[in-house]
């Protein structure tokens, strides 16, 4: 049975997406259908967040709403109206609250007082250097791979906490070799890798529309013997999304909340937005029939030169968001 407020405490990005998306997939299995998400930044009226508690669906749907808080400092209002949330809970409405990190101040205001009277309060710790190497270890059996402790903990202080590269890290590794265990050889040549290209770059200069950068990067990667599977999926991942987002701002809903929830983070944050608004839904649906077309040319399943193929599809895109730019 699903609490009706939940509050996550935490400074980690990945894990606490991670812990959202957990409880959203649990709340609709029990019947939370409609989701509202509210994000208090700037200006931000308070009135919406009532509003939002009291105001059901017409076909009797229990709602989901999803309030973020990434100061951490709600102020006099905001206080105010956390704590009238806390008083107006009921069994339709579900609501998980995410913050950052509270100092003892805040921890001691009246208003997380309130939080913690009527909520689950989960706090998630931040992943010091010391236990890295156990959660390289375990997101990398997820993968049915595993590492010995030297080179587990060669790649916890290479990535000194940041938590989204090291995630990154091990999928590129679930790419780039078959399931058991990997020699430290292959992790040191993945981890230390110093080609002057790689596909996470790759994939900003396309958000970005620099042709240019594009296809000069994957001239590059295609020299520096870059598996064309990793660069693939880079570039299929990225169609999806943009798909993905395209659907949702079609439909009058918020980007900026379906990026958090696809992880898109960083430089592409930053690029993203504009590239939805340059590039058609059926130019999108195209293009990932493309990508799906390129995998069977990876897999040798067709004929064709795939780097080549890859290069007039990465461009194409590049060349429609440029225009916009």
């Amino acid at each position: 049975m699903m609490k009706s407020l939940t509050v996550i405490c935490s400074d980690e990005t990945l894990l606490v997406q991670e812990a959202v998306d957990a409880w959203r997939a649990s709340a609709r299995a029990q019947g939370f259908s409609e989701r509202e998400v509210l994000d208090v930044e700037g200006r931000f009226n308070w009135a919406y967040l009532r509003d939002a508690q009291q105001s059901l669906s017409l076909f009797g749907d229990k709602k989901i709403i999803e309030l973020r808080l990434p100061s951490g400092k709600p102020g006099k209002d905001g206080g105010d109206a956390l704590k009238a949330m806390c008083a107006n809970l009921s069994d339709e409405v579900c609501i998980i609250l995410t913050l950052p990190r509270l100092d003892k101040a805040a921890k001691s205001s009246v208003w997380f007082k309130a939080l913690q009277n009527h909520a689950e309060v989960i706090d998630i710790n931040t992943v010091a250097l010391p236990q890295l190497p156990r959660f390289i270890a375990e997101r990398l059996k997820k993968n049915n791979q595993s590492a010995s402790p030297a080179a587990l903990q060669l790649m916890a202080q290479q990535f000194e906490g940041n938590l989204i590269a090291a995630h990154q890290e091990i999928q590129k590794l679930a790419l780039l070799f078959p399931a058991g265990a990997l020699s430290d050889d292959d992790i040191h040549k993945s981890v230390f890798n110093v080609a002057r290209y790689d596909v996470f770059s790759l994939s900003e200069a396309l958000l970005a529309g620099d042709v240019a950068r594009v296809c000069r990067m994957l001239e590059g990667l295609r020299a520096e013997g870059e598996s064309i599977v990793l660069v693939l999926w880079a570039l299929t991942e990225d169609v999806r999304t943009l798909t993905a987002l395209k659907v949702e701002v079609q439909n009058g809903g918020n980007i900026h909340h379906l990026m958090r929830e696809k992880r898109v983070w960083g430089a592409r944050e930053k690029v993203m937005p504009t590239a939805v608004n340059a590039l058609t839904l059926p130019f999108l649906k195209n293009a990932l029939a493309r990508t799906a077309e390129l995998d069977r040319l990876a897999k040798g399943l067709s004929k064709g030169d795939v780097w080549e193929s890859t290069l007039q599809l990465a461009s194409q895109i590049a060349l429609r968001i440029s225009k916009r730019t």
